[in-house]
């Protein structure tokens, strides 16, 4: 699948299911210190589990502008080494009301950020989640600190559902952040909660 990602120089950007071999060339995608990164099995057990989640976007010469989780990842072979460039990657989970799309990971490698690559990612993760898996919601964590990245995912529609205490490995808070689908109408899933909740509680 071929997509118009809204810049000349991406234009051609393709977009297809992750491969195990583009997991081994995620590193440059990995560079951004508020990047969570994983070791090979975690990465694995994803595409095992959740391929239809997990997608690579490569430039026309190939490069991986990154990825993001939610099972979702993108990439793309010319004949020659692959570098990275954005992905994403997620699954779903939940019960009830609470069945939801997770935004495991979603990453754009330096060079190809404020060009639309995160929000098509995004997009991309949202349609699995609501025409596959018929989930409520939509939801992700981030840094409290990562103020870029809440703002960014803001105007992709997200609103702070809760903060989630000592999240990252007890050393920082998360925003747990929510963006209702077409089955949740009223958009209950977005009410945020009135005080924060320990890490044990962010299922």
């Amino acid at each position: 699948t071929q997509s118009t990602w809204g810049r000349t120089n991406i234009r051609m950007t393709t977009v297809r299911p992750t491969t195990i071999e583009d997991v081994l060339h995620f590193n440059n995608v990995n560079l951004d210190p508020y990047t969570e990164t994983y070791n090979m099995t975690f990465y694995m057990s994803y595409l095992a589990t959740w391929p239809e989640y997990f997608f690579t976007a490569v430039d026309p010469n190939g490069r991986i502008m990154g990825y993001s989780k939610h099972t979702i990842c993108f990439s793309f072979r010319f004949g020659f080494r692959i570098e990275s460039i954005s992905a994403v990657m997620g699954k779903a989970e939940g019960k009830g009301t609470n069945w939801h799309g997770h935004v495991t990971a979603l990453t754009v490698a330096p060079e190809f950020r404020r060009m639309g690559v995160a929000d098509h990612l995004m997009q991309k993760l949202e349609f699995v989640s609501e025409h596959k898996d018929n989930c409520y919601f939509v939801d992700l964590y981030v840094r409290v600190s990562n103020k870029v990245a809440i703002s960014m995912y803001e105007k992709f529609g997200y609103v702070v559902y809760r903060r989630v205490l000592d999240y990252y490995s007890g050393e920082e808070d998360a925003f747990d952040m929510r963006k209702s689908l077409s089955r949740d109408p009223e958009k209950k899933a977005m009410i945020p909660l009135p005080h924060p909740v320990p890490a044990s509680e962010a299922t």
